[in-house]
């Protein structure tokens, strides 16, 4: 069986493209950029995925492109995503999600079993 090749990233900025230090911009990630970097020059796409809005998401895409990371998109889906569905939905669609937020409770269920 063929494993499916990633067409489409979604990556977070705080904690992710950077340490975490919100409002501030954090220390880069340097692997990261440049795996994304290699993605894009491969046809991927990839989506900036952030909370940042306004003057922080300016500095924050800014702050990518000087280290020559540039996005499909910022925050919204891809063109013909929204034609595929005919709409725009607020989850950004992608085949990865890049987040330090992320989190898979499958993988050590007994620790989740006893969250509080």
């Amino acid at each position: 069986m063929m494993e499916k090749e990633y067409q489409i990233v979604a990556v977070d900025f705080d904690g992710t493209l950077c340490t975490d230090c919100y409002p501030k911009i954090g220390t880069p990630n340097l692997y990261l950029i440049q795996i994304l970097k290699g993605l894009r020059e491969q046809g991927k796409q990839v989506i900036l995925w952030t909370c940042r809005c306004g003057e922080q998401l300016d500095e924050a895409v800014n702050w990518c492109e000087g280290f020559g990371l540039t996005f499909d998109a910022i925050n919204q889906n891809l063109p013909e995503i929204i034609e595929q569905y005919g709409t725009d939905a607020r989850k950004i669609f992608a085949d990865v999600y890049l987040d330090d937020k992320a989190c898979f409770p499958w993988k050590n269920a007994k620790e989740w079993r006893n969250w509080e």
